[in-house]
């Protein structure tokens, strides 16, 4: 069993930045990709925005790629999502997620 919770959202004007942790619990030893995922209002489909491997390797979707910078602490079992050059297009609830697990997710609200 994995249980994951998101903090750190909010509500900033465009051009600023948040920062989003995902604390991990309940295994310590997850081998696969922590990965953040973002649903926009109004829509059912979440959007791939990020994700690390436990060895630290990066994935990022293009529209977040260059603003986005994604980190793990193992020690802490925690994940990182340090967004900058937020744009109103960046509002979404954002999830952390692990393969068969969710969490809750955390409001981002960008305004112009």
């Amino acid at each position: 069993q994995v249980r994951l919770v998101e903090t750190g959202g909010g509500s900033v004007q465009a051009g600023e930045s948040l920062r989003l942790s995902c604390t991990v619990s309940g295994r310590t030893d997850y081998p696969f990709d922590i990965s953040w995922y973002r649903q926009a209002p109004g829509e059912q489909k979440r959007e791939f925005v990020s994700a690390i491997s436990r060895t630290g390797t990066t994935r990022y979707a293009e529209s977040v790629r260059g603003r986005f910078t994604i980190s793990r602490d193992n020690a802490k079992n925690t994940v990182t999502l340090q967004m900058n050059s937020l744009t109103p297009e960046d509002t979404a609830k954002y999830i952390c997620t692990y393969p068969g697990f969710s969490g809750q997710g955390t409001q981002v609200t960008v305004s112009s």
